[in-house]
Parts: structure tokens; sequence; C-alpha cells
């Protein structure tokens, strides 16, 4: 029951810090959005740094992990696990919930050290394997490109997933 509680924490921690900000979000808005006390956050979280870093780490965790998943089952083909692993990687962050979630990690290096580069070059990697082939790290440099644009441009998932479809789909040859 603990590390549910811990990861319902971390999520609604996410929403508010993409809502509010790093600045403006309060202890007490997690604590609310969570529905656990004040003095329960604080166990689980010592200070609002260690809170935004664990949120951030937990996040991009959840999305490798998935994108992970969606490229290792080979008995897909791999247009259905590219469009997969995009759509969890960037895909869940759609909209305005992208602008949000780009500010807010784009504004608070001195909290989050090396977490924005890391987990990028963990997807990259990830994808450059699923291709393989000679021009593997051009192609998948090309559809994350993309997929950072269409996630800036879609208005939901679902279109952010049919566009993406739409580039494997160019990849493939399809």
């Amino acid at each position: 029951m603990g590390s549910d509680r811990r990861t319902h924490v971390l999520d609604s921690a996410l929403e508010v810090f993409a809502r509010y900000g790093y600045r403006k979000a309060s202890m007490d808005d997690v604590a609310k959005a969570a529905d656990i006390s004040r003095p329960g956050l604080y166990f689980y979280f010592s200070s609002k740094p260690e809170l935004f870093r664990a949120t951030v780490r937990h996040s991009l965790d959840g999305s490798i992990s998935a994108a992970q998943s969606a490229l290792a089952d080979l008995r897909r083909p791999l247009r259905e696990r590219l469009v997969e692993a995009f759509d969890h990687w960037a895909g869940r962050y759609v909209g305005a919930m992208a602008a949000e979630i780009g500010v807010l990690i784009d504004s608070n290096p001195e909290l989050l050290g090396d977490l924005p580069a890391e987990y990028p070059k963990q997807f990259r990697a990830l994808v450059t394997e699923a291709i393989g082939g000679r021009s593997a790290a051009d192609v998948t440099g090309t559809l994350i490109s993309t997929a950072i644009g269409i996630k800036y441009d879609a208005k939901t998932r679902d279109e952010f997933r049919e566009r993406m479809a739409v580039a494997v789909d160019l990849y493939c040859g399809r």
C-alpha cells in the first residue's frame, strides 16, 4: 500500500507542478491534490525540491519503462511497437500539458541536474536498437524530432498517435 500511495502522490504532484509551476506550487497544493495530510506528505518527501526531483524521475521512469515494453514485444510489427513507444514517451504530454511540462523542466535546471538529458538518451538508444540497420540513429533522431513537434501541435492523444503512425509509416515504407 505504501508504494501505491507514494505513486499516487507523485502522479498528483506532477499535475500540480505542471499547473502552477515549481515556484508557485506548494506542498499544501500537492497534499490536497493527493488527498493526503501535509505531515503525511512530509513523511514521503522531506522538501519541495526532493518531491520535485522524485516527481520528474517517476514520470520519466514510467515513460521509459512503458516504451521499453512496447519495443520489446517482437510478436508485433515494428510499426505498432514504434507508435506505441512514442505514445508512451511523448503522447502522454500532448497539448497544453506538453507546454506546461516543458516549461517546468526547462525553468528548473538547478533542481533536476542531468535528468532532462539522461532520459532522452535512454529513449533514443531504445528506439535505435529497435530500428536497427545502418541509418537507425538518423531515423531515430528524425522520429524523435517529429514526436516533439506533434506533441506540441496535437490537440489530443489520439491525434498524436495518428500523426505519429504516419511518420512511422513513412519510415517503414507504407
